[in-house]
């Protein structure tokens, strides 16, 4: 288990810098999400989100990660994360897409990540699901960050996205999958950074949060069981049942004064309203 002393601790002004960094992501997702439409191809996607940090002069984070060969992750139905965008992967209307990006500002990293679906969602049972699944996700995300206090434990953050599958669970009179395995990381001057912050834990449990870090927090869920596995392509993980699967992820500062969430643009006040809680500024 990672200490405090393995986790970077940024100055305010490093804050800030990230602070830009996710901003401008924030505005290349806004593309992506805006070229996801049905005929378009998970290509097309990237290169909107491509243009928008190119055109800032920014730099992706994600192409040439460990050979990753685009600037986001493009993960379609039963694809659960790190989806490799091809032309021949063709969006048709009603498809769920999720999309995860990460560009670098000055050395600093953002990384985030949203799921849609492509046109209208499914006018059936399945498709009330799949938006409900994508609710469940995103309300996980925000318990998860309203969680994050200086002083906290990483397990808290944990125990809070798992209370808040659950909950949505029992009001959905639904089934979700909490992946194992794979969650959130500390981010700063690299995209992946100690600690790993997982989507199951307790209160209590892990290494300390403390002013300075940089958290990115991402639940995924699914429509049935929660394992997974890899393809062949060394990349994309589906979930083994061949269920739906969302992914949401947002990056968050860590201050003396409280939190920003460094990759919405408006610091995260909408999420953490209903907690309660109102993020800092770091612009």
């Amino acid at each position: 288990m990672a200490s405090v002393t393995d986790i970077q601790l940024k100055t305010p002004d490093e804050l800030r810098s990230m602070r830009a960094a996710g901003r401008l992501l924030a505005r290349a997702l806004v593309a992506g999400r805006a070229a996801a439409v049905p005929g378009a191809s998970t290509a097309d996607v990237d290169a909107a989100v491509a243009a928008v940090i190119r055109e800032a002069g920014a730099t992706s984070n994600f192409l040439g990660y460990h050979g990753f060969p685009a600037t986001v992750c493009a993960s379609v139905n039963d694809e659960v994360v790190h989806g490799i965008p091809r032309p021949e992967r063709v969006l048709g209307a009603g498809d769920l897409l999720s999309v995860d990006g990460g560009c670098i500002v000055d050395g600093w990293h953002a990384d985030s990540a949203f799921t849609m679906h492509v046109g209208e969602p499914p006018q059936d049972e399945q498709g009330a699901a799949e938006v409900d699944l994508i609710a469940a996700a995103e309300a996980a995300m925000w318990a998860g960050i309203a969680a994050i206090t200086d002083g906290g434990r990483i397990g808290d953050i944990s125990a809070a996205v798992d209370a808040s599958v659950r909950r949505s669970a029992g009001n959905d009179g639904r089934r979700y999958g909490s992946v194992v395995g794979y969650g959130g990381h500390g981010i700063g001057s690299e995209m992946h950074m100690e600690p790993f912050v997982p989507n199951q834990g307790k209160r209590g449990k892990g290494p300390r949060i403390v002013a300075g870090m940089a958290l990115a927090i991402e639940p995924m869920l699914t429509l049935g069981k929660s394992t997974t596995r890899e393809l062949d392509d060394g990349w994309t993980v589906v979930t083994k049942d061949g269920s739906r699967a969302v992914h949401v992820e947002h990056s968050v500062a860590v201050t003396a004064e409280g939190i920003c969430v460094l990759t919405a643009p408006d610091g995260g006040a909408a999420g953490l309203a209903p907690f309660g809680i109102t993020p800092v500024a770091l612009d």
